[in-house]
Order: C-alpha cells, then structure tokens, then sequence
C-alpha cells in the first residue's frame, strides 16, 4: 500500500457537470426536517425534479454550491453539513462504497474513497497519508474564493459522511484521534462532540482528521479480495469515462473563454473538434449539460471576475463578457444572483475586505 494517496485533481473549471449530486440529494432529505423544500432552488439551476432522480445526472460546482449556499440561509443552521454528513449510507457512494466495504484493511477503504472520490461525488479533494507517526485523511477545498458558508458546509459534510461510512464499514466504535478544522469555533460546539467523539481543533490551517493507529490497520469485517478486485476494475473504466468527459467539457470551456468577447457557434465548436454537431450534441448530453449550459457559465465566470475590478464601468465588463449591452448583462446577473451587477460587486469588495473563517484566530483546541 502506498503511503500517500493522492487523487486526480479533476476539472479545474466550476462551471464542468462532472460531480454525482449525491450530497444534493441527501442534503434535500435534510431540509425536509426544517420544513423547507429545496426545489425551487434546485429548478433555478436547471436541476428539475425529474434531473434529480437520474442516475446519469451530474451537476458543476457551481451548481452544487449555489443550492448549498441557499439551503444554509433558508435552515439558518451553521451545521447543517454534519446532518448531511450523518445522514448517509454506503450506498451513496455507489461502487465506491462497495469497494470501501471489501476493502482488507481500513486503510484500504480510505485509500480507495480518496483515489476513486471522482466517482463518489465528493465537492472537497481528499488526499491520505503518513504525516509522522499519524496516518492522516485531508479534505481541501477546489477553490480558495468559495462562499465561506459553503466552504464550512462542506468540510463537515466531508469528515461528517467519512466517519459516519466508517462506522457502517468498520465498527460503530470507529472515533477518529482528532479532527482539526480550518474554519473558526462554531457557536454550538455539541454537534461535533457528539458525532466524532474525539479531541477537536478549530482555526486550524489545515482540515485534517487523524486515524488512530490501532484501527488503521484493522481487518475490514466485510474484505474480499476478489469482490474488492473486481470492484477496482469497474471504477477504473468508470474513472476513465469521466477522463474523457472532463477533457471535452474543459477544452470546449477553454475554447469559449478564450474567444470571448466573440462566442463560436456550436457549428464552429464541431468543425474545430473533427466532429458532426450531432455526436458533439450527443457527447455533451451524456455529460448532462449543453453547448449553452457551458457558454453561459463560462460568460457567469468572466463576469465575476470583472466585477472584482472596480476600474472597470459595467458597459466594458458587459464587452468582455460577450453580451450585447448592459442591459443584457443586467438581466444574466439577476438571473445567475438575484441582484443587480453593482450589489453584487458591493458584496464582493466587502468579502475582500473581510476574514475569511478562522482568519486571524488562534487555534482552539476542544476537548469532548
């Protein structure tokens, strides 16, 4: 076994539909609980009732994180990741589950989660490895600029949702030796006592959970050798399909940014690519998106980052961004955030202005 996993990066891109919607799904199942019904915020990113319930379905970060944002406000609670987290089976992590399942050793299940997490639909990056004598499981963000609440809400679905399929996978008596938490000390602290039943650490600079040494090398009560090969076959094609498909979505998502303000046609994407329009349209839908669908996030991502620059008046950035005028950039600003362009650009000069969680804190240790 290696001593260090480390996983394929993936898209770089938040506008690509590469990732399962399982936390979305789940997450939805919370929300019930507090009486608010997620739809609508899922129909507002193109995510109907009928898309959810596909098991071809996936959905961009972007996507993800705009209904997480919206799913913390509308609970008002600032754990809401850790019920997410709790909440699930291995069965939501499909094959991946199974794998961790038949895995020989727990350390085995963790190196196959983190090397297969692609599949899994995982919005952190988890890497795992030796840091000394520890054996340590990481869970990082793909994007530095994400919402703060969003960020916070996925590192405790991630460590929340990886002890909690530990625990069905190992031994309910599985607690980790400490978690340390990049994000500052939550009001209510019980939640995390509770669930991971160790020492925990906020304002942390890393998210890091620590695995006992006595359980890391523990048989797994479910191993198969050959179950577990047979499975690890099956998530290599997998993982190769979603290869391909990031590749296309990237290079078209390349292509259009590095066009704009001018858009190609679809018709010019094919030509440029050595392929009919059908089969290109038939490859971006079993990739669950649309020549449109990666057209406007790429203009969404433009816009963002002109906005972060208040030299710029609205008519230059609606030029850059390839719209019309500034009506039109008005109206695609509305639609994508709820608020007019300059609002927008408000919030995101008072974010940088502001901390970011656990900014300028010293670490907290908390005892269970």
């Amino acid at each position: 076994m290696t001593e260090a996993t480390h996983p394929d990066s993936g898209t770089t891109r938040s506008t690509s539909a590469t990732i399962s919607p399982n936390i979305l799904r789940y997450l939805s199942q919370i929300t019930e609980e507090y009486g608010v019904d997620l739809q609508p915020e899922l129909d507002q990113v193109g995510l109907t009732e009928t898309l959810m319930r596909s098991a071809a379905l996936r959905v961009s970060y972007r996507q993800g994180s705009a209904v997480i944002r919206r799913a913390v406000e509308l609970t008002g609670d600032e754990n809401l990741g850790l019920r997410v987290g709790a909440a699930q089976h291995l069965t939501a992590w499909g094959l991946v589950g199974f794998a961790m399942l038949a895995g020989d050793t727990l350390q085995a299940a963790i190196e196959a989660g983190v090397r297969f997490q692609n599949v899994s639909g995982a919005m952190t990056v988890w890497s795992a490895g030796r840091e000394g004598s520890d054996y340590v499981v990481r869970a990082d963000l793909p994007d530095p600029m994400i919402d703060p609440h969003v960020a916070v809400f996925l590192v405790q679905e991630a460590f929340s949702s990886v002890v909690t399929l530990g625990r069905l996978a190992a031994d309910t008596g599985l607690a980790p030796q400490e978690v340390h938490f990049a994000f500052a000390t939550p009001r209510d602290v019980q939640p995390f006592r509770d669930l991971f039943r160790c020492p925990l650490r906020f304002g942390a600079s890393r998210n890091r959970l620590v695995v006992p040494q006595a359980w890391i090398n523990r048989p797994m009560p479910g191993r198969d050798p050959v179950t577990y090969a047979s499975t690890l076959e099956l998530l290599e094609g997998q993982m190769a399909s979603r290869r391909r498909q990031q590749d296309l979505l990237e290079i078209l998502e390349i292509s259009v940014a590095q066009s704009l303000p001018v858009v190609p046609s679809f018709s010019e994407q094919a030509r440029r690519h050595a392929s009919s329009e059908r089969t290109l349209r038939r490859r971006l839908a079993d990739c669950g998106t649309s020549y449109e669908a990666i057209v406007e996030g790429v203009r969404r991502e433009r816009v963002e980052l002109l906005l972060h620059r208040p030299h710029l008046t609205l008519r230059e950035v609606a030029r850059q961004a390839g719209f019309s005028d500034e009506r039109a950039l008005r109206r695609a600003v509305h639609r994508w955030h709820g608020m007019a362009p300059l609002q927008l650009r408000e919030g995101f000069s008072s974010q940088t202005a502001g901390t970011t969680p656990g900014q300028g804190r010293g670490e907290l240790r908390e005892q269970p």
